[in-house]
């Protein structure tokens, strides 16, 4: 497919200018917003030293190639094209790590973020004081766009549980249109869980001060072209980010999520044995079955939720599962040993017990994190 690029020209040359301001844009098949995105910029930007930079996830439709034609003629964009990793959260990181602005901001490649905007929440931290400019569609002049009521209310909620994580009245947490300082975002970037779609909340729960925040109204517009991204795996990695924000301050959420999915592996084990002795098999046969069938079922729930960063495909999973066996049976003898000691020093039957679990529970994830799904 040919692209003709037609740019305006920016008023001053990049290299007359020292760099003020990069525009991180994180894209995954957005080749057919990409011209106009630049051209937008070019004109809201005019006069100021700046740089887009877009983090392309490898798209199929051809965004990264595109932007490499628009590159060689213009030095104001930038291309950073990951491949095997994918997520908003980590790309727009990683795009604010290629840069050596002093000011970031960042927009999504759907056109839906109003470019006149931009130059607000840029001033609004070069000379208004801010630490963070938010790009907010629930103050005065601002709005959602055509959102269904539905929508509208579905947001509603999720900016409500990120207010209430924060324990801020930032009026739009979730939202992926912003700005902020250099030296904000750096003290925020060691604690960065980078999970999910949903960066700005991560950057202010992550920061170890409260952050100065300037909120800047905007129309949010209609896609015009390209896909959602929005669907059920987004709406799951919202909620684990806002738990691993709240609770993963104490207890890891992968911990969580592996304990989880060890708990409803109790549940196919019993279903199984249930089964297979009500079809007359000997306990001793019910039993193995049972044991081997969970083991399988927590070892693919586990490639698919808890560890959906480091998912195994293809043959990696054969091996995979041979070590989750390995491992787990190592851990159901660690249960057994070490709730058979606890009960032969006089404690109670349900302590020894729930010892064995957890020790058995703790070994299998530890060791599934070191050899299954190893970084």
């Amino acid at each position: 497919m040919r692209h003709d690029i037609k740019l305006a020209e920016p008023i001053l040359d990049v290299e007359t200018l020292p760099l003020e301001v990069a525009v991180v844009v994180p894209t995954l098949n957005e080749a057919a917003n990409v011209e106009r995105l630049v051209e937008s910029l070019s004109v809201v930007l005019a006069g100021r030293g700046w740089e887009v930079i877009f983090v392309d996830d490898n798209s199929s439709d051809g965004t990264s190639d595109l932007v490499r034609r628009i590159g060689r003629g213009s030095r104001h964009v930038r291309i950073v094209q990951r491949v095997g990793r994918r997520g908003l959260s980590s790309a727009v990181i990683e795009g604010i790590l290629a840069t050596a602005a002093p000011v970031i901001a960042v927009m999504d490649g759907d056109l839906q973020h109003s470019e006149d905007a931009l130059p607000r929440l840029v001033d609004a931290i070069e000379t208004g004081g801010a630490e963070v400019a938010i790009g907010t569609r629930y103050v005065e002049g601002g709005g959602t766009g055509d959102w269904d009521a539905g929508r509208v209310r579905m947001s509603r909620l999720a900016t409500r549980a990120g207010q209430m994580a924060l324990g801020t009245d930032v009026s739009d947490p979730m939202s992926g249109f912003f700005a902020i300082r250099r030296d904000a975002f750096e003290r925020a970037l060691p604690r960065l869980s980078a999970i999910g779609f949903k960066i700005l909340i991560d950057i202010l729960a992550s920061s170890p001060t409260a952050l100065k925040v300037a909120e800047i109204p905007y129309h949010f517009r209609s896609r015009e072209a390209g896909e959602s991204k929005i669907g059920a795996r987004v709406i799951a990695e919202y909620a684990e980010l806002i738990a691993d924000k709240t609770i993963g301050r104490f207890v890891p959420i992968r911990l969580i999520k592996f304990l989880i999915v060890g708990g409803l592996g109790v549940f196919v084990h019993l279903a199984v044995l249930r089964t297979m002795l009500g079809l007359g098999d000997a306990f001793i046969t019910a039993q193995t079955a049972a044991v081997v069938v969970a083991i399988a079922f927590n070892f693919f729930l586990n490639n698919s939720f808890t560890y959906a960063d480091r998912k195994l495909k293809g043959w990696r999973m054969l091996g995979g599962l041979a070590s989750f066996y390995a491992i787990s049976a190592l851990g159901a003898v660690a249960n057994i040993g070490i709730g058979t000691w606890m009960a032969g020093h006089d404690e109670r039957w349900w302590v020894a017990g729930v010892a064995g679990v957890l020790v058995g529970a703790i070994w299998n994830f530890a060791m599934s994190s070191v050899l299954t799904w190893r970084k």
